[in-house]
């Protein structure tokens, strides 16, 4: 397993592989079978939540690792249908992606309300089913960005959901009120017994300077410390690219935020493995667990996809969340992609920085 890895990762394998994180991981609250019992155990979370955790903990090729491989495709609503689908119109059908989730060996597969209360009643007892529950849809003339909320709390209980699912565009000028709808969501799922993950994105074009810092670790990382504060279960966020983004966002007579220098010389470097660490350390030192997503489809899908494994887990992550690489091909050729992400996981010579 570790020579295909090797392999994937080509000249990046020694730095990737080998890099010792300015944080050290004896700091962190890591991934592992024990993980429920260790973490959420003591939390206010009640037992049903719990159930529901350890379900996700248990299913697909993972099972038992303390690591998360899902399957998202809520890409239909998010992206459209035809830029999404078009490559491979079997994803058209709801039944194909969830069949794509379980032969993938995925934990849980995530998606709309309407892709898995289709399928509910075939599948929701054989794969932990995520019910992203609200939505940045591109028809509205011209095009908008702001997540408003397409299914209920309760929809998503009614169908055996395991797990709800929301996005916030922290940063943007509908923040507060997708604060205040996703908060309330949350608390709601967990009294109901459902596991909450966040999608913890930012959105703002005024984040763009001389490079994209909505993907810079000091944001990001304060995205996701946000996420956590409203009791996110598991958090979702884009790989960091860069650093920076308080500084730069302060350039000239502006005054953005809060942040202090040791963010920068002392908790992290230029190094993609300290970045995300960084990440994780705002996911209260990982006892909410870090996920970061996999990004589009391209033509090194399996290299990337095996990368960015790597730097999530030896960052100190909890798995990937990984859609478009895997849909927009062949069905054989998803699954495959699936499991190469999941390889890294189970692979105990990829070790935690």
């Amino acid at each position: 397993m570790i020579n295909k890895i090797n392999e994937l990762l080509g000249t990046e394998a020694d730095s990737l592989l080998n890099y010792k994180a300015k944080v050290s991981k004896d700091k962190l609250h890591l991934p592992g079978n024990d993980f429920v019992d260790r973490i959420f155990a003591q939390s206010d979370r009640n037992i049903n939540v719990l159930k529901n955790l350890q379900w996700m903990y248990n299913t697909g090729r993972l099972a038992g690792s303390g690591y998360l491989s899902i399957l998202p495709v809520d890409q239909g609503i998010e992206h459209s249908a035809g830029a999404s689908f078009a490559k491979n119109p079997i994803y058209f059908d709801p039944q194909s992606i969830v069949e794509l989730a379980i032969e993938g060996g995925c934990n849980a597969v995530a998606s709309t309300l309407g892709v898995l209360g289709m399928t509910s009643r075939k599948y929701a007892h054989k794969i932990p089913f995520i019910v992203k529950i609200n939505h940045n849809e591109l028809l509205t003339f011209p095009n908008q960005f702001d997540q408003v909320m397409f299914a209920s709390v309760e929809q998503c209980w009614d169908m055996g959901a395991a797990a709800v699912g929301a996005t916030i565009y922290f940063g943007s000028e509908h923040s507060t009120r997708q604060i205040q709808e996703v908060s309330e969501a949350f608390q709601y799922a967990h009294e109901l017994g459902m596991a909450t993950i966040l999608w913890c994105y930012l959105r703002n074009p005024q984040f763009k300077k001389d490079k994209d810092y909505h993907v810079s670790a000091d944001l990001s990382g304060q995205a996701n410390h946000l996420g956590v504060t409203i009791q996110a279960d598991i958090i979702k966020q884009k790989m960091p690219e860069n650093n920076g983004g308080y500084t730069a966002l302060n350039m000239g007579n502006s005054s953005y935020g809060k942040i202090d220098k040791r963010v920068y010389n002392e908790l992290t470097s230029d190094n993609i493995i300290d970045l995300t660490r960084y990440q994780v350390m705002n996911n209260y030192m990982g006892r909410a667990g870090l996920i970061n997503s996999g990004g589009a489809s391209g033509e090194n899908d399996f290299a990337e996809a095996c990368k960015t494994a790597v730097i999530n887990k030896r960052a100190g992550g909890m798995g990937l969340i990984s859609g478009r690489k895997a849909f927009q091909r062949p069905m054989d050729e998803g699954v495959k992609l699936l499991n190469t992400i999941q390889d890294v996981y189970l692979c105990d010579e990829v070790t935690i920085a």
